[in-house]
Parts: structure tokens; sequence; C-alpha cells
């Protein structure tokens, strides 16, 4: 097999892997779209048997290009796989909506409606995971408005989690003793309608330098933190140079051990994992992150491969998954989930509650329906591919960990406990208290 004709330049050395940057300026022609210049994508040399290389270049699902190919015809492969792109050609109203789904009364409804503080935003390639037939399809109800949106119930708020409250500077949560949130975007690849950040998202709150700065100059001044998370909006949405400078400038205070990136990007925006992205990452290590997935149809060939150049740059990846009714709610679902992501080296991390935001009734369960979830996969699956459930309470109280309760109760010295089906074990306890409350049962 001949080699592809590239341009290729070394990348610097990388402790989990080296591989070569290059642009691949022959595949494709140049575009108008693209300014009529070479359109340039991150690839990876992969050697051959007879000492030969060919690229491996950024996957593509044979689902995302049948899409491409409808929907964007005028539009090639290279354009298609540069993350910039996928922002600029971005789904943001109903008519674009209308060409690609066939849109309920309800959707129709919430798009006529939809006019607050939530925009709406859609990459072509997370459109493609969409059903455009179906309304109920979970990943579309998280992404395209329905009449619902516009129904507030007691208890929500624009703010449930009390973060503006919270804020030592604009953009800046210290909460806990020992660590910031420090929010340095409002933009995101795609808005869930669920988002607890609605209010801030989508430009209605202005991000700048000056504001990192003043954030910056208070983890300074507080030695206690010592982690720092950077969420937004997404940070990935930044460019390489401002996200680097930013990691670098945080770096450089002695005092913070700890770095965290929260971010959706790996599965609404996954070209923007490129080489040059994650070798920039991996220089400001330890560094994790956090990464937001609902569903097992997220786990796709692109996210894949995102994920797996974020886990050989050496950053540990954790999962956040929101509770959401009709769309996750079930043992299965979330079991098949969480399996997947341990396959794709994320560790699953947090289940959380729905938090209380305005217009988001239609998506939250029962408390005690994350509770039979946790019961569900606790001894029926790995327990890495358990996460913690939690509710982050309202008003800025934190997170609040919920767990099935396995004391059945107590005889004597003996503690009562039950395993995952709910039979009694005898736990020898002299002098212990817990299970007191509830009697004692034969075992």
């Amino acid at each position: 097999m001949a080699e592809t004709a590239l341009t290729c330049t070394e990348d610097p050395p990388d402790p989990a892997s080296a591989p070569i940057r290059c642009d691949h300026a022959a595949a494709e022609a140049p575009s108008a779209k693209s300014g009529g210049g070479v359109v340039k994508t991150t690839q990876r040399i992969v050697p051959l048997a007879d000492g030969r290389r060919q690229v491996a270049r950024f996957p593509r699902s044979p689902r995302a290009a049948s899409f491409q190919k409808t929907f964007f015809p005028e539009t090639n492969s290279a354009e298609w796989n540069n993350w910039r792109w996928q922002l600029q050609n971005r789904i943001r109203n109903e008519d674009r909506l209308a060409q690609i789904f066939r849109l309920s009364e309800d959707e129709r409804q919430g798009l006529i409606s939809q006019g607050g503080a939530l925009p709406l935003g859609i990459t072509p390639y997370y459109a493609s995971l969409l059903s455009q037939d179906d309304a109920d399809d979970p990943l579309r109800r998280t992404h395209i408005p329905v009449g619902a949106e516009r129904l507030f119930m007691p208890g929500e708020e624009s703010d449930p989690l009390g973060e503006d409250h919270h804020a030592v500077v604009p953009g800046l949560i210290h909460r806990y003793p020992d660590r910031v949130l420090f929010l340095v975007t409002g933009s995101c690849a795609t808005y869930c309608r669920y988002c607890t950040r609605s209010r801030a998202v989508g430009g209605n709150h202005n991000f700048n330098t000056s504001q990192w700065e003043e954030a910056l100059a208070y983890i300074e001044a507080h030695t206690e933190v010592r982690d720092v998370l950077i969420s937004g909006g997404d940070p990935l949405t930044l460019s390489d140079d401002k996200l680097n400078w930013l990691l670098g400038r945080i770096r450089r205070i002695p005092h913070v051990e700890f770095l965290r990136i929260g971010t959706k990007t790996p599965v609404t925006l996954p070209m923007r994992i490129t080489r040059d992205l994650v070798h920039m990452l991996a220089r400001h290590h330890p560094l994790w992150m956090s990464i937001h997935f609902i569903h097992p149809a997220e786990l796709t060939t692109e996210t894949t491969e995102a994920c797996r150049r974020l886990a050989d740059a050496g950053i540990p990846l954790g999962s956040q998954t929101v509770l959401l009714k009709g769309i996750n709610d079930n043992v299965d679902t979330v079991k098949t989930l969480m399996q997947g992501l341990l396959k794709r080296r994320v560790r699953p991390y947090y289940l959380y509650q729905c938090d209380p935001v305005r217009g988001s009734a239609h998506f939250r369960t029962p408390v005690e329906k994350g509770l039979e979830i946790i019961r569900g996969l606790r001894g029926f699956t790995s327990g890495y591919a358990v996460p913690h459930f939690v509710i982050d309470a309202p008003g800025g109280g934190g997170k609040v960990p919920l767990l099935p309760d396995y004391v059945m109760g107590r005889d004597g010295d003996d503690l009562l406990v039950g395993d995952m089906h709910g039979n009694a074990h005898r736990y020898p306890d002299p002098g212990g208290a817990i299970g007191k409350d509830k009697g004692s049962a034969a075992v």
C-alpha cells in the first residue's frame, strides 16, 4: 500500500505517546466555506510491518458520513472533521431544524416560544446522532426545545445552586474549603435543554481576560485553594492558545495542586480533541477531565477516538451523568452506559439528580429512581461502573451523596445487612449502635 502524500512535522516528545502531526493537504480540495484555504486536520501515523507508514485519520462513522452527504453535500470530509467548521455550522433555528428533522407539534411550539436565556445550538456531528423522525429519541429530547420548557414549577430557580451568590469574583465560585469552580466561557458546542447554567451560557454573561485576571488574583491570594475546576460553558471551545495560557497561569500558582476541566466536547464535538490539543494539555499535568455523558448512543466511533487520545496523553477521565426522565432513567440504560465508559477508559464518577432549573420539570425523576438504579448496579456489575448518586443541594449546599439502605437491623452484637439480592447477613459488631432503630430480624 502506497503511503499517502503528507507534509509532516514531529511533535514534541510526549510521555504517553509521540505521534507525528501532519497536515493533510492532498485528500480534499479547498472550499469556499473554508475561505479557499486548506482545512488542516491532525493525523496519527501508524507504522506498517514493512517499515512504511500510513495515516490513521480521525474516524468518521458510517452514520455521520451518510448524514453529511445528505444534509451538507458541499462539505468535504476534512471540513467535517474540523472543529471550527462544526461550530460555525451549528443548527441554530427552526428553519434549519425542519430541513433535517420531522418536527413534532410540541417541538414547533417549543421553538416558537424559545426566546429565553438558553439558545438553540447543535453541531452537525451531534445532530447526526439524533433520530430524524422520532421526537421521543433520547438524545433529540435533550437538545430540541419543547413546550414544557415554558412551565415553571415550585422550587425551580434560574440559579438553583446559588452559584452567583457564592461567586467571590465574577465567574469564580468558592463553595468548598479547598477548591474553586472557575467559569471561563459561556460557550458550548451544543446546548443541553436541562442545563443548570442556562442563565449564563450562549452569550448571556460576559467572560473576558480581565475577569480571568481577577479570578486568578483571588486564587493566588487564597493559599487554601489546592484544586481548580475549570468549567463554563465548555472550556474546550476556547482556542488552544487561550486555554494553554490559562492553564499555564494557574499552574504557576504554587499552592494549586490539582487541575480539572469539565466538558462535553468529546461527546458533542469529538474532532476538537486534536493531537495539538492533547499535547498542550499534557504539559499541564496533573490534569484531570470530567466528561458529561447521558446515554449509550453517545459512545460512537468518534467519541471513542477522542477519549483514547486524551487517555493516551495521561489524562485521567471521569464521567458525569444527569438522571433524566424517559431518557436514561432505568438500570439497563445506565449499566450499558457505565460499562461502555469503562471500555473507553472513562471512570463513572457522578450520577446527578437533575437540578431544579426553571422549565426542567419534564426532565426530573423522583429521587427514589436514582436509588433504584444504584441498587440495580451495585453487585450486578463492576464496582468501577457504579457512580456516586448525588443531589447538588439547592441554594449552594454542595453535593449530597445518596445510597440505598443496606442496613436491615440489629440483633444483639450482630449488625444485620442485606446483600444485592435482599438476603440478610450477620456481621459481628459488638458495642455498635447502627441498626438499633430497625429492630431485629431472623437470619
